[in-house]
C-alpha cells in the first residue's frame, strides 16, 4: 500500500529541516548557504515522480545524502567564501542557534580540510551517516572513507593544539612558493609536518595523482613535478577560499590552485586543483568577475 502521501507530523517535519541545515550548516559554516542547500535539496524531493518518492524508505535520510552531495559540490568551488563569522551571522534564526553551538575554532579549523575530508568528517564522524552512504556521496570507498574521517580527525586535533596566525600562514605559504619556484626540494619538505598530505584533484579532466600522497619527501617531489623549470610557468602567492594560497599559471592561464592547511608553521595539508572545470571561474575575463 502506498503511504507517501500520508500526513507526517509537524513537529517531524521541523526536527527533519533543523537536522537537514546542521548538516549543511556543519559543511558550509554559513547560515544562508545551509538555507539554501536545503532549499535545493527539497526541490530535488519534488522534482521525482510520484513513484519515486514512494519507493524510498527512509526519506530524511535520503535527503542527508543529497544535502551532503550539494555541498561536497559547492565545497570544490575554489573561490567559494570562507566560514568567515559574518556569513555565519547572516542566517536564520536556527542557523544563529546553530552558531552558538558550534565552536568558532571547530568551523574554522573544517575550513583548513579537503572538501571530501569534511564531507566525511561531518557526514559519518558527526552525524553518523553509514559509511555507505558517505562513499556514495564523496565517491570514494568505505574504507577511503574512512582513512578520510581518521585524517580529518587528526588534521582537525593537531589545528586546535597547534593554532596558526594569518601572518604565521602568510608567511609559511611565501616560503613555500620560494622554496618551490627555486626547486629547492630540502626546503620545501622542510616546511611540512612528517605527516603531511597532499591531495591532488583532477576530477578525470587531466592525468593526475588519484590517491593522496603522504610524507614530506613524497608531497616535495609530487610539487615540484607540476613546476616546468624553463617554461612558461608561474606561482604566485593569492588569495584562495579567503586565505592565502599559491596559484599556477601556464602563461596567462591559471592551471592549478592550491591551498595549505598550516600547524605551528608546518604544512599538513595541501590540496591541488587541477580540474579545468573548477578553474573556469579562475580563467574568466577581468570584466566577468563578480
Amino acid at each position: 500500500m502506498d503511504h507517501s502521501d500520508d500526513p507526517v507530523p509537524i513537529s517531524e517535519l521541523l526536527d527533519e529541516r533543523k537536522h537537514l541545515l546542521d548538516v549543511a550548516y556543519w559543511m558550509l559554516g554559513s547560515g544562508g548557504a545551509a538555507e539554501s542547500v536545503i532549499d535545493e535539496t527539497y526541490r530535488h524531493w519534488y522534482q521525482l515522480s510520484d513513484a519515486e518518492r514512494a519507493g524510498i524508505a527512509a526519506p530524511r535520510a535520503w535527503l542527508a545524502k543529497v544535502a551532503g552531495g550539494i555541498c561536497l559540490a559547492r565545497l570544490a568551488v575554489p573561490e567559494r567564501p570562507a566560514s568567515a563569522a559574518g556569513g555565519r551571522a547572516a542566517g536564520t534564526d536556527e542557523a544563529g542557534a546553530l552558531g552558538e553551538e558550534i565552536s568558532e575554532v571547530l568551523l574554522n579549523a573544517l575550513d583548513a580540510l579537503s572538501p571530501q575530508e569534511r564531507a566525511a568528517f561531518v557526514l559519518n564522524g558527526v552525524f553518523g551517516m553509514a559509511p555507505g552512504t558517505v562513499a556514495d556521496v564523496v565517491g570514494q570507498s568505505e574504507p577511503e572513507v574512512a582513512e578520510l574521517t581518521l585524517r580529518a580527525r587528526d588534521s582537525l586535533r593537531a589545528r586546535r593544539a597547534r593554532p596558526t596566525t594569518a601572518a604565521e600562514h602568510d608567511a609559511v605559504v611565501h616560503r613555500t612558493r620560494r622554496a618551490w619556484a627555486t626547486r629547492d626540494e630540502a626546503l620545501l619538505a622542510s616546511l611540512m609536518a612528517p605527516d603531511v598530505t597532499a591531495f591532488f584533484d583532477g576530477g578525470g579532466k587531466i592525468r593526475a595523482t588519484i590517491k593522496p600522497v603522504h610524507g614530506t619527501e613524497r608531497v616535495a617531489r609530487c610539487l615540484l613535478g607540476l613546476l616546468d623549470p624553463g617554461s612558461r610557468t608561474t606561482l604566485r602567492a593569492q588569495s584562495v577560499n579567503g586565505r592565502t594560497g599559491l596559484v599556477m599559471r601556464y602563461d596567462r592561464q591559471v592551471v592549478a590552485v592550491i591551498s595549505l592547511d598550516v600547524a605551528a608553521d608546518r604544512i599538513v595539508q595541501a590540496w591541488i586543483v587541477l580540474n579545468p572545470d573548477k578553474l573556469r571561474s579562475w580563467n574568466r575575463p577581468p570584466a566577468e568577475h563578480p
